[in-house]
């Protein structure tokens, strides 16, 4: 017998824009994006594109209301206020905007101008995120950044006088021959710039990037601990507090679209390579798909079936690990009513790998909440290879539904 999700209504839904070009590829960086340098972009053609590939899409979100938008890439601020102001006004035709969306736009300090961040303003997108990555520049230099320290101060400053009041600064620790000092320095400046959010996050060496086939030195396990401990308590004695991993916000200011991410919300993804969650509640089925990851085939194929890489319909088993790599992110951990209401699935299913995960200490759980311990926390990745199911592994009240799906 084949089981069937139970969902009672949709999932909250985001929208994410991959725009892919950037000045220069970083060493560390493993997204999808493509270096252009300074030429010029064929942004034109390309949002025209990013409009086929939303009315395409169109008949899987009819009638669902938009929490968030994220612009991500690359570097979206390599784009003109004039083409992103046709972008937003195409989506404002088209979906079914949250009164108070949140709209998120990635920029590099190394292509802000004061007049475009105050065109991006106005354009309706109230949130900037800043890679900044670091204030040193030897370590700047060393990560391959294209500005220097006193470029990303400048383009903080802008977009604070742009009228930009919900600013996230992303920041990096454990770079190449950092000592605890200099990464304490890093954070102390992000947290002077009065941001009410901080991406605090290690960095990681990753597949298919120049750091991953050149290795620099990192810093040992020890000291990157220390500087995770000292960095914390510098946050929360300025009044940020962690509710993810690497995220730290003041009162207010918690990422809407990411939390959308982490609570195992939808979210419908457009642009080269970008991908989406889609939970279709008349169905009762949960999709994942990716859309082809090169620009020039992206533009061709946008608005058909063919712009679409990969489609993978998740089984229970994913459905039980993606949400647990997902909801064991936050700190606070979620209500466990959340899981049905997301996965539509009774959480009786995860019973017997939750309750060995409550005995190893990596989560609390009750009726009221299920979050991860600061031991959970320290060692997540332990943590989620519980639910990592096989077919020996799972649980018995999960194979009480039947075959996959």
């Amino acid at each position: 017998m084949t089981p069937v999700l139970m969902f009672h209504e949709n999932v909250p839904l985001s929208l994410y824009i991959h725009l892919p070009w950037c000045v220069k590829k970083c060493p560390y960086c493993d997204f999808n994006s493509h270096e252009v340098g300074r030429n010029t972009i064929r942004e034109r053609e390309y949002v025209d594109a990013l409009i086929r590939d939303l009315e395409f899409e169109l008949p899987r979100i009819w009638g669902r209301r938009i929490i968030s938008i994220f612009i991500g890439g690359g570097t979206p601020s390599l784009f003109s206020a004039e083409v992103l102001e046709k972008l937003l006004s195409a989506l404002h035709a088209r979906l079914n905007f949250h009164p108070e969306i949140e709209i998120t736009l990635e920029a590099n300090p190394g292509t802000a101008e004061a007049e475009k961040f105050r065109d991006y303003r106005k354009l309706g997108i109230n949130r900037l995120s800043l890679g900044v990555q670091s204030f040193n520049d030897e370590k700047l230099k060393c990560l391959g950044r294209i500005h220097d320290s006193d470029e990303a101060k400048a383009a903080i400053k802008m977009a604070q006088a742009a009228g930009f009041e919900n600013i996230n600064i992303d920041i990096m620790f454990g770079l190449p021959n950092q000592k605890i000092d200099e990464a304490l320095s890093d954070l102390q400046l992000t947290i002077d710039h009065g941001p009410n959010h901080i991406s605090w996050y290690q960095l990681t060496i990753e597949p298919n990037t120049v750091f991953y086939s050149r290795p620099p030195k990192l810093p040992d396990d020890d000291n990157l601990w220390e500087m995770q401990l000292q960095g914390q308590q510098l946050l929360a004695e300025y009044g940020f507090r962690q509710y993810e991993v690497s995220a730290w916000a003041t009162d207010g200011y918690q990422c809407i679209h990411n939390l959308n991410y982490w609570r195992f919300g939808d979210y419908l993804g457009i642009g080269a390579g970008a991908h989406g969650k889609i939970t279709d509640a008349t169905k009762n089925t949960i999709t994942r798909y990716a859309r082809n990851r090169i620009p020039e085939s992206y533009l061709q194929k946008a608005g058909t079936e063919s712009v679409i890489a990969e489609t993978r319909r998740l089984i229970r088993e994913d459905i039980v690990l993606e949400f647990m790599m997902n909801a064991l992110r936050l700190t606070e951990g979620i209500h466990p009513s959340l899981f049905n209401e997301r996965t539509g699935l009774p959480l009786s299913v995860a019973q017997d790998l939750l309750t060995e995960a409550e005995e190893r200490d990596f989560i609390e759980w009750n009726i009221e909440t299920l979050r991860p311990t600061e031991f959970g926390r320290r060692f997540l990745n332990d943590l989620l290879q519980l639910f990592l199911v096989t077919e020996d592994n799972i649980a018995p009240s999960l194979q009480r539904f039947g075959s996959k799906n």
